[in-house]
């Protein structure tokens, strides 16, 4: 097909990525940034740990699904052509170079580099006698009285292994044959023991200088006592083995009587589902591994063996050591000066609307606005959306406090927040025991949109104060999450809350709003809308800009747009963490569209789609990606910026991410990245590391 034809026929797979390729290039980058030497040394390990948690969901949901439909013969509903098949052969490509790379940078740089600095991760087989005999000692008293091994044989069947649990397969010599057992490592045991020392330490050191720490991982040690476990038997061998599953599930709503009840019992089987990947030490045998493979069901395509150790994703754990100059110092988030000083929380919102970015500006303040008004005996109504919302959240606590006779207080709370499901059960109880009025949001739709609204009685009338964002109402995340935070009182916002909040609790009909961009209601229809704006000026030869920031990019009919506005001259940037489909500098389609993912100290989790400049220019922020998911299926708030002096401080914001030269990559037109790097004898530009220092 040559580029005439390309022009008039955007539904051509050759213009789309596929999504699940798109996103291992983008944990690609995450693993690139534990090669990156300008971060601390525990923080490169940390990112080695956040890539394999990441691939770790991908094969529970991603992987998971493609299995389904290839066992289920669907037919391929990708843009870009792949079927099912396709997509899983290249998926387990790349899957392996990846655990090569992943290995090669622990191996060769990571854990050579900590030894140096006093952290050393030895291998059980290094150690001294009198080190083993101590960790001995240790395991007698405190692992094995925990420790549950499972014959496998015809009168014990092969036993339930949970997802990710770290297993040994251990080989037994048994009155001249062959036995195996499974043995499940607990996780209540610390993945990595600290060696016993073998001299008494010096009582002092000198200043500056840490004490020296040798670690070695649990399984090893036990694989080294298995005697006490078997005792009279042979230990033959042992390997490391660790399955995951199909962690994703499906809840029929309008045939779920007790919507909480229904997940509670699928949450049950989830560790527990159809297995999806086996990972096994190289060392196991080819007949073990088959062997595995064929009592859980796995596809050999799906078994992966790789040199120890497995779970990569425990190695955060060694970033809770007491070495903190091996890490970023601790964050001293901002407090901006229109929220200093005296006055109510709302007479400070009254003097003009509030803007934060997170985690430069501190995240205490939305704490305190929901807190300030559980307090405030005016305070008629609080009404809340929560979505992630943490352990011991200090917003849960103010909420539960809030309830009185005066005060009308709705939780709108999303059980359907994947990996968070049972904290937010425990919440939506707790609430509920409160007196707190919990709905659970929409049959086949979830609650994204992250909403609080507040309603105060000033003066003999009512007054709406809001506070909308882009992220969830959790402080932990808020520390190491980039977002927004926007606090308005503005009449048609607030009316546009109650219309949302209505249509999620009751049985309202709401179709329009003022302000807000609502889906699956009006979001996609607006965002095209202000994309035929761009292009309707374009093709009169007038500027045009689009610059958007976001996680992913997936949306079929959005990406058509992009191009077609493309083709008519409106310059398109964007800054895409995550998934990208569209292909820029395609010749005769998308040669006006650049595409940057930033990956850095922090997750990039904002969202922002700007239109147009100069006295025209309109920028939304809000709580949802350009995906056919949180377009159609999601219930999401995009909300304007109505103050010039906030939206120049998301242009400043969108043209120093665009032109970051420390932690940015940009797409080419066939789906690679290449990272940017600064002009010769020029800094690097970090945008975060410059956010750090200056005032958003």
């Amino acid at each position: 097909m040559d580029v005439a034809e390309q022009r008039t026929n955007l539904a051509d797979p050759s213009l789309y990525l596929n999504r699940e390729l798109s996103w291992l290039g983008f944990n690609e980058r995450v693993l690139a940034q534990a090669k990156d030497e300008r971060h601390p040394l525990l923080e490169r390990m940390r990112f080695v740990s956040i890539s394999e948690t990441n691939l770790d969901e991908f094969f529970m949901i991603r992987v998971a699904g493609l299995q389904q439909q290839v066992v289920a013969e669907l037919p391929n509903p990708v843009p870009d052509g792949m079927t099912p098949d396709e997509q899983l052969s290249r998926i387990y490509e790349h899957t392996r170079r990846f655990f090569t790379d992943q290995r090669a940078v622990l191996e060769k740089d990571l854990l050579p580099a900590l030894k140096e600095e006093g952290i050393d991760l030895v291998a059980y087989g290094d150690l001294s006698q009198e080190e083993k005999r101590g960790l001995r000692e240790q395991f007698t008293w405190d692992i094995l009285p925990i420790l549950t091994p499972l014959a496998v044989d015809p009168a014990h069947p092969f036993p339930h292994i949970s997802n990710l649990s770290l297993n040994l397969l251990v080989v037994i010599g048994d009155a001249g044959r062959e036995v195996l057992a499974r043995l499940k490592v607990p996780t209540t045991i610390e993945r990595f023991l600290k060696v016993p020392p073998t001299e008494e330490p010096e009582e002092m050191r000198a200043p500056g200088v840490h004490e020296e720490i040798k670690l070695v991982r649990v399984e090893e040690v036990i694989a080294a006592n298995l005697d006490e476990l078997f005792p009279g038997k042979e230990i033959l061998a042992s390997y490391v083995f660790q399955v995951t599953r199909n962690a994703d599930f499906v809840i029929e709503e309008d045939e779920a009587s007790d919507l909480l009840q229904a997940i509670e019992h699928e949450l049950a089987g989830r560790w527990f589902g159809q297995s999806v990947r086996l990972m096994v030490t190289d060392s196991m045998p080819a007949e073990l591994r088959e062997w595995l493979a064929e009592n859980l069901a796995v596809n050999p395509d799906s078994v992966y063996a790789v040199p120890e150790p497995l779970g990569l994703g425990d190695f955060d754990d060694l970033t809770h050591l007491d070495r903190s100059d091996l890490m970023y110092p601790p964050l001293s988030p901002r407090i901006p000066p229109e929220l200093r000083g005296s006055g109510s929380f709302f007479s400070k919102i009254r003097q003009g609307d509030i803007l934060l970015y997170h985690p430069y500006d501190s995240f205490s303040p939305v704490v305190e606005f929901v807190r300030a008004s559980a307090a405030d005996h005016e305070v008629l109504a609080i009404k809340q959306t929560l979505y992630r919302a943490g352990s011991n959240s200090p917003i849960i606590e103010a909420l539960s406090g809030a309830r009185d006779e005066q005060t009308q207080v709705a939780v709108l709370v999303e059980l359907k927040a994947r990996f968070d499901e049972e904290p937010n059960i425990v919440w939506a109880r707790q609430l509920e025991a409160r007196g707190v009025h919990v709905a659970y949001g929409l049959v086949g739709l979830k609650t994204h949109a992250k909403m609080c609204l507040v309603v105060r009685r000033e003066g003999g009338s009512l007054r709406r104060y809001v506070h909308m964002g882009t992220g969830n109402y959790n402080p932990g995340t808020a520390r190491v999450y980039t977002d927004f935070s926007y606090f308005t009182d503005d009449p048609k916002i607030g009316e546009d809350g109650t219309d949302l909040f209505n249509y999620l609790t009751g049985y309202s009909e709401q179709e329009e709003y003022q302000e807000l961009l609502v889906a699956p209601l009006t979001l996609r229809e607006k965002i095209v809308g202000l994309i035929h704006e761009q292009r309707e000026l374009a093709e009169k030869g007038e500027p045009a800009l689009i610059s958007c920031k976001m996680n992913s990019l997936t949306d079929p009919r959005i990406i058509e747009e992009f191009y077609q506005a493309s083709q008519a001259g409106v310059k398109i940037e964007m800054v895409i963490r995550g998934i990208c489909c569209l292909k820029p500098g395609l010749e005769g389609v998308s040669e006006n569209i650049r595409v940057v993912s930033l990956v850095g100290r922090f997750l990039e989790h904002a969202r922002i789609f700007a239109f147009g400049e100069g006295e025209g220019e309109k920028i939304y922020l809000g709580s949802a990606d350009l995906m056919q998911r949180n377009l159609d299926r999601r219930v999401e708030t995009v909300f304007p910026l109505c103050e010039a002096r906030h939206r120049q401080k998301i242009r400043r914001l969108m043209q120093l991410q665009l032109n970051d030269t420390a932690n940015s990559w940009e797409m080419n037109a066939d789906g690679s990245y290449t990272r940017l790097q600064p002009k010769v004898g020029e800094e690097p530009l970090d945008s975060q590391a410059l956010l750090l220092e200056e005032p958003f």
